[in-house]
């Protein structure tokens, strides 16, 4: 058995959707964006097993729903292994080639790391961004803003939970705010979750920091 080999019996690959790894495996072939009946039973099979997402921040995000939801965030380290530009590995300084972030992924220590739920029932693990619209945003009590924006960012951040960039000029990028929660009241406008777009407009937006943080394998000390 090589070392690799070894590594992957005491850790669980989920390999989603598309995506192919180099290594023989064993792995767990999963949808794009898993769901419940997908990922539940694998944890019920696995219990306490560190788990490794190959696939997309998406991919990691649907994941972290279901550890989320069955009460085990705080509890499963979750490795990534990028498959295609990654916020997430940008954020925590993980490596994006496959070898080399599989090979971190199944050998490293656990960080934790903040994430951002949502009040549909996501979680944000990258980052979050709305295009241009019109409204009233506060990050915590300090109004973020009152009128048009260009664009909105919002990504997890160790201070208090969530950065956010409020683009309202075409040259003028804006402050970093840092909060513990971002609302956000506008005309109709769709948000997009860590590159996927949300399936209809909204009103009415809140992300904010779950109480407990994603235990990410490999993750930098300093958030880059």
């Amino acid at each position: 058995m090589s070392v690799t080999e070894g590594l992957l019996v005491r850790r669980l690959v989920l390999v989603c959707g598309p995506v192919s790894l180099a290594s023989p495996g064993p792995f767990e072939r999963v949808s794009a964006r898993p769901a419940k009946a997908e990922i539940d039973p694998l944890l019920a099979a696995h219990p306490d097993v560190p788990l490794v997402v190959a696939g997309t921040d998406a991919d990691l995000a649907a994941v972290v729903v279901r550890l989320l939801r069955k009460g085990k965030l705080a509890s499963t380290p979750v490795g990534l292994v990028p498959a295609e530009a990654s916020e997430v590995a940008r954020l925590w300084g993980l490596p994006t080639d496959h070898d080399r972030a599989l090979e971190v992924a199944l050998s490293a220590d656990p960080q934790p790391v903040p994430v951002a739920r949502d009040d549909a029932g996501g979680v944000l693990v990258g980052k979050g961004t709305f295009g241009a619209l019109k409204g009233m945003a506060y990050c915590d009590d300090t109004l973020a803003l009152r009128g048009p924006a260009r664009s909105i960012e919002v990504w997890p951040d160790r201070e208090l939970g969530l950065a956010v960039q409020v683009r309202t000029g075409r040259f003028k990028r804006g402050e970093t705010l840092t909060t513990r929660a971002f609302q956000l009241a506008c005309e109709p406008a769709r948000p997009t979750r860590d590159g996927v777009p949300y399936p209809r407009t909204v009103e009415r937006w809140t992300w904010y920091r779950h109480t407990e943080d994603l235990q990410l394998i490999g993750a930098s000390a300093q958030q880059h």
